[in-house]
């Protein structure tokens, strides 16, 4: 899973290309590694901390990170849909889930992941098409606004557009989307790795792993501080549904899953933060602030 971090390193240096066209790579990483160590140790507030912390390593505009980091999960929701749309359509095809508790979810998963999927494409146009227009119109509309707030919004949304710069180039787009299925594909070798692992108490072909990582990809989405949540409960509820695995095996196997997903990297990520003078205090200072 380590390789993964660079890879979104290596990812979000392209998205920055238009406002540092050479940024540090090892800058990259290291807020890549410590901003995934503050999900993990605070939820979903911890996001906010990579974008800030490579705004200020790189000395760029905070606002313009934070659209890079929307770009980022634009991508990730988009290959996220094309994981669990795959694994819909696996679990449909076998007829393994019909008749049981569970059919309602793949009967309104389709139209789910179809109209989700029509947003996430919707967005990524706006992104590429309609930013600087919005901006002109948005700033339009707030001329009436006092001189200095005006002129701060305006200070915002131009760092916003800088930051969604690269959307507008077809090389950067291709890049990104080679890079995020890079991404992907480490991250269902770690699971076939952990399934032949477990070879000898239940067996999953490469086309089960990828379902599997379908439905986990989803309940990765319910994220509690600490302790994680949503992937370790769909993990063990598709082994067990599924794939027929006993409940004891599944939630050892739900359990190893997070743990090389979220967990590995905290050690890393709090030995990395205490190095540039960052605590447990500071991350969710950070992680708080920015989130409000």
């Amino acid at each position: 899973m380590g390789a993964t971090y660079a890879v979104r390193a290596w990812r979000w240096a392209v998205f920055l290309k238009p406002l540092k066209p050479h940024p540090s790579r090892w800058n990259l990483l290291s807020a890549t590694l410590i901003g995934f160590t503050a999900i993990t140790l605070f939820g979903r507030p911890g996001e906010f901390v990579r974008p800030y912390l490579i705004a200020r390593k790189e000395q760029v505009p905070v606002t313009s990170q934070f659209a890079v980091w929307l770009l980022e999960r634009v991508f990730d929701v988009a290959m996220a849909l094309g994981m669990f749309a795959f694994a819909l359509t696996r679990v449909q095809a076998t007829g393994v889930l019909e008749g049981t508790k569970f059919a309602w979810v793949l009967a309104v998963g389709g139209w789910i992941v179809g109209v989700a999927s029509l947003g996430v494409l919707g967005l990524l146009l706006s992104f590429r098409h309609l930013a600087e227009p919005l901006r002109g119109r948005l700033l339009i509309l707030l001329r009436f606004l006092p001189e200095a707030r005006f002129l701060e919004i305006e200070r915002l949304t131009k760092a916003f557009v800088q930051g969604v710069e690269s959307t507008r180039s077809d090389g950067a787009l291709l890049v990104v989307f080679l890079y995020s299925l890079l991404e992907w594909a480490l991250i269902a070798a770690c699971y076939w790795c952990l399934a032949l692992a477990f070879s000898r108490l239940f067996t999953l072909s490469l086309l089960d792993v990828l379902t599997f990582m379908g439905f986990v990809t989803v309940g990765s989405a319910v994220q509690i501080p600490g302790i994680g949540g949503g992937l370790q409960v769909v993990a063990a509820v598709v082994l067990t549904e599924v794939f027929g695995v006993r409940l004891e095996v599944a939630t050892a196997f739900a359990l190893l899953t997070w743990i090389l997903t979220s967990v590995a990297v905290i050690p890393v990520g709090l030995a990395l933060s205490l190095k540039e003078g960052l605590d447990w205090h500071s991350l969710r200072r950070i992680g708080r602030e920015v989130s409000t």
